[in-house]
């Protein structure tokens, strides 16, 4: 099966993806502006994607996180991990729960071993993380 994915700015990649459950996919490879894309997971709520980046991965996360998907949240990114850290893009979540937030911030972990970055931090989210006493500034950055 193959399955055409918009990007922001209108790019296409497409891929190959092999279903293991009705609910979503795994798998699948394409390129955009030349680099190369996987579509680690899609289900009806949330797309991850992970682009080669020097230093360690770039994975975009597209939609909504909640406890229906934040365990194949936490397996996608684990897969992810080649290096001291993985960096995460979540600018396009919609939506994020408490689980989700436990999956990308660790807070049961001491900060040295925490090895998720977060990128294109919004506003809300920060907000969302200050409140909950999850905000740590050297992992997050904000869209500048």
């Amino acid at each position: 099966m193959w399955l055409t994915a918009r990007r922001p700015g209108g790019h296409t990649s497409q891929g190959a993806f092999r279903h293991t459950t009705p609910e979503f996919v795994l798998g699948g490879a394409g390129s955009v502006s030349g680099v190369e894309e996987l579509l680690l997971y899609q289900d009806e709520q949330l797309s991850i994607v992970v682009r080669a980046a020097p230093g360690a991965p770039a994975v975009s996360l597209v939609g909504e996180i909640d406890a229906t998907n934040s365990s194949a949240v936490a397996s996608a990114l684990a897969r992810c991990r080649r290096g001291p850290y993985v960096v995460v893009d979540i600018g396009e979540l919609t939506f994020i729960d408490v689980s989700g937030l436990r999956v990308l911030l660790m807070p049961t972990m001491p900060p040295s071993q925490r090895w998720i970055r977060l990128h294109n931090v919004t506003p809300y989210q920060q907000r969302l993380m200050r409140m909950m006493g999850w905000y740590y500034q050297p992992r997050i950055h904000a869209p500048t």
